[in-house]
């Protein structure tokens, strides 16, 4: 047995919930990652923005304007955190919760809005519903809805790095309720055996649609599910920027380091439904959102900054005003782009088109049409 898998083996699930953030807008020494006050700043300008969008897409489906929306209210901590811990180079593997993160990473805003239409610059060519986009150039893995697909995943990508002896980590994010799916145990498993550099993200966040928490799980914890694999698994305040980048730092570079995987459950809460096409209020009281809402992870990261003397009523306003502007201009573009060609659907199947696709797209682009509606 190796000096690195021994060490694994014999590392405990941490129990405590790691925190940096006070009440009093104070940093626990302890866990402090160390962020400046401009990288502060820039992580609160990007968390607004996706609390702004969330609302706004919320808005676009219920005019009838977008199909579906997936939002983030109240997790954007736990996604933004994380994603900003990682390297530029290594790979996240969302679920469908991170459209925050993929804008943070350099996905344009428009690009986005144009999946949430489907139009002829989707990047996935209208083939997806709404919020399943890709970016390949900004390390961002194509988005699927099947439940944890994406741990499997994330681990292939990490094994071929290590085989090709590659500088590269990935990062998965996934919700309680994909901790029951067989891409859970076969990616933790594998990613254990092989001591691969991934960072495995469960979002706690109370709900798996409407499947409370204790009916996912008999046990205590989802971190303490690691021990099956000889991994560690680390609780943190998912609400907690400071804590969430501290903690993610930390796996990433026990994984690079060649010590393998980590399983970290940060602790959040779904403040909004599942999707827009989910009504919360039939399964779960309203009661349940005040002591959650009292800890909103925005309001956190502003009270520090005011704290500092970073932050002020009149930024909040410009910046929301800002994002604001920039959503209603990308909207406009989105509605008035066509729709994709037809010809693209034979496109990104394969790296060249086989001769027996090149002869169905011809005669596909031969035949009747059907009629066009404006």
């Amino acid at each position: 047995m190796s000096a690195a898998r021994r060490k694994r083996t014999e590392t405990p699930v941490q129990s405590d919930v790691v925190s940096v953030l006070g009440e009093d807008g104070t940093l626990d020494p302890k866990h402090d990652p160390g962020l400046s006050d401009d990288e502060v700043l820039r992580l609160y300008r990007h968390l607004v923005e996706t609390r702004v969008l969330d609302e706004r897409f919320v808005a676009l489906q219920r005019q009838g304007r977008v199909g579906f929306h997936v939002g983030s209210l109240g997790e954007e901590a736990s996604i933004l955190g994380s994603a900003w811990a990682m390297r530029e180079k290594d790979f996240l593997f969302p679920c469908y919760r991170e459209f925050g993160a993929a804008l943070m990473r350099g996905l344009p805003l428009q690009k986005l809005v144009d999946n949430m239409f489907g139009n002829a610059n989707d990047t996935v060519k209208g083939r997806q519903m709404p919020c399943h986009y890709t970016a390949r150039n900004i390390g961002w893995a194509s988005i699927s809805s099947p439940v944890g697909t994406q741990i499997t995943h994330a681990v292939g990508l990490a094994w071929a790095a290590k085989i090709q002896k590659k500088d590269l980590a990935s990062l998965v994010y996934f919700g309680d309720g994909a901790t029951s799916s067989s891409d859970f145990h076969s990616g933790l498993n594998f990613a254990g055996v092989f001591e691969l550099p991934v960072v495995f993200l469960c979002r706690n966040n109370g709900w798996a649609i409407s499947v409370p928490v204790e009916r996912q799980t008999a046990t205590r914890t989802f971190a303490e599910k690691a021990v099956a694999y000889g991994i560690p698994g680390v609780r943190v305040d998912g609400n907690d920027l400071f804590a969430v980048v501290s903690v993610t730092r930390q796996a990433v570079d026990r994984g690079l380091a060649g010590e393998g995987p980590t399983l970290i459950e940060a602790i959040t809460y779904r403040m909004g439904g599942h999707s827009t096409s989910d009504d919360p209020n039939r399964y779960r009281e309203s009661e349940a959102l005040e002591s959650w809402a009292a800890r909103d992870p925005i309001e956190r990261v502003r009270g520090y900054l005011a704290k500092r003397g970073l932050w002020s009523d009149d930024d909040e306003k410009a910046l929301r005003s800002s994002v604001e502007a920039r959503f209603r201009e990308a909207v406009a573009i989105g509605e008035r782009t066509p729709p994709p060609r037809l010809e693209t659907l034979f496109d990104d199947v394969y790296e060249k088109v086989p001769w027996h696709l090149a002869e169905q797209r011809a005669a596909l682009l031969r035949g009747p049409r059907a009629p066009t509606h404006g």
